[in-house]
């Protein structure tokens, strides 16, 4: 181990804050591998039968404790693994320290990067010459067709975890764009279902909390998108006591709002009512400068959706007189002209990662088996995907779900013979 590491520092395969961070990262990492026994099982399947072996991976993910375990299970099955950030204030920087002294890891990852730094580690990535790619919101994917096409032959295939890059991967893909497959790895049943509405539900409250300190009962709350990741951050709000409003533009998502109990309305109507506003849609501009104008003294804004454009954030600096930063760390004021105060969590970026820790470990134990699985299942299948998104194939997410109920130590009923003859038959009725 020891000789390994003194060639990859002397060559600089890293960019991390501090590397004196390594033994600090190293128990986290540990730390949460002892709730995420699912990857452990392919880790150590990996480990035998080696299915990744040869092949180079980048990924651009949000560098965690719970990603450097994924990173350890695509190691022990072979591959070449290079690990950037997917977003500049998610990163931990005792894992990044811990994965290039500890495990071995080349990691271009920094909290708090700016955007040029953010970008040419995206570009390090690239030039790790991957045959697949692994991505949280598409910026890999994006980066590698606008700037380095002539890779995109050689990638197997590219998973994607979030909703937002697969909103965007989707768009490639209808306009004829997408030069390799995609697998969406977010739209496995054990993931969407699990990580977006209890990972995100929790974390983001979890990073409300830490960056404000506020009590969230009693207060007005509007969540912004009724998605899963929306209902699992709704459902932890009500739970703590808040009053919690929905706003959508989807028809069967609001009244699915309005009879889970809570009150649906316009972001106009909410806007006067709120006292802290999260935003969990993927999409621009969901809170606009004519929401912000109508907002109370002391509102909070922050978001949970992947990237940074879901509040006008121009908007709201073109609103203020005066911007008084870091107030509590990841807390700015915004002085309006009229003196209204407003406050914006995290620069606007997905809070639950700008000050929390993402979602618990146990979580992401499910997202992340199905993230190694896919890279497996993608090798497998070189050669005969075509250049389009895919859906997680169905033997992988019952896979993934029989073992997180084991380890739960949950057992349920299998189907009898009659039974099973009676779903595939029609001759029976009344």
């Amino acid at each position: 181990m020891k000789p390994q590491l003194k060639v990859m520092e002397a060559e600089k395969h890293y960019d991390i804050k501090d590397i004196s961070l390594a033994d600090k990262g190293r128990k986290r990492i540990e730390w949460a591998d002892n709730d995420m026994p699912v990857l452990r099982l392919v880790r150590e399947r990996f480990e035998k039968e080696r299915p990744l072996s040869g092949f180079k991976i980048s990924a651009c993910l949000h560098v965690t404790a719970e990603t450097a375990n994924l990173v350890r299970a695509l190691k022990a099955g072979g591959a070449d693994v290079f690990l950037c950030a997917s977003n500049p204030l998610s990163t931990q920087d005792d894992v990044a320290a811990a994965l290039v002294r500890h495990y071995q890891s080349p990691v271009y990852a920094i909290k708090g990067e700016d955007n040029d730094t953010y970008y040419s580690h995206i570009d390090s990535a690239i030039r790790h010459n991957p045959v697949i790619t692994l991505d949280d919101g598409a910026d890999l994917v994006s980066t590698i067709h606008s700037k380095y096409p002539q890779i995109g032959s050689q990638i197997i295939a590219s998973m994607e975890e979030t909703t937002t890059g697969v909103i965007r991967l989707r768009a490639m893909e209808r306009d004829g764009a997408l030069k390799f497959p995609v697998i969406a790895v977010n739209d496995a049943e054990t993931k969407h279902l699990f990580d977006n509405r209890y990972g995100t539900g929790q974390s983001t409250v979890d990073g409300i909390i830490r960056a404000t300190d506020i009590l969230l009962a009693g207060k007005t709350v509007v969540a912004a998108g009724y998605g899963w990741c929306g209902r699992g951050f709704a459902m932890r709000a009500k739970g703590m006591g808040a009053n919690v409003i929905i706003t959508e533009v989807n028809h069967v998502r609001a009244i699915e709002a309005a009879m889970d109990g809570f009150r649906v309305m316009t972001m106009m109507e909410a806007a006067k009512e709120g006292d802290l506003f999260c935003t969990l849609t993927g999409d621009i501009h969901v809170i606009r400068k004519e929401h912000i104008e109508r907002m109370k003294d002391g509102a909070i804004l922050c978001n949970s959706g992947h990237f940074d454009v879901e509040i006008d954030l121009k908007g709201l600096r073109e609103m203020s007189m005066r911007v008084n930063r870091n107030v509590r760390d990841f807390v700015d004021e915004h002085i309006l002209k009229d003196g209204k105060r407003i406050f914006l969590l995290g620069e606007g970026r997905l809070i639950n990662l700008a000050a929390a820790e993402g979602h618990p470990a146990s979580v992401m134990d499910m997202s992340f088996a199905v993230q190694a699985l896919a890279s497996e299942y993608a090798v497998k299948q070189r050669g005969n995907l075509k250049p389009r998104v895919y859906n997680i194939p169905r033997e992988i997410d019952e896979w993934v779900a029989s073992l997180k109920l084991k380890s739960m130590g949950v057992e349920i009923d299998t189907l009898t013979d009659e039974q099973k003859k009676y779903l595939e038959s029609w001759e029976m009725g009344t």
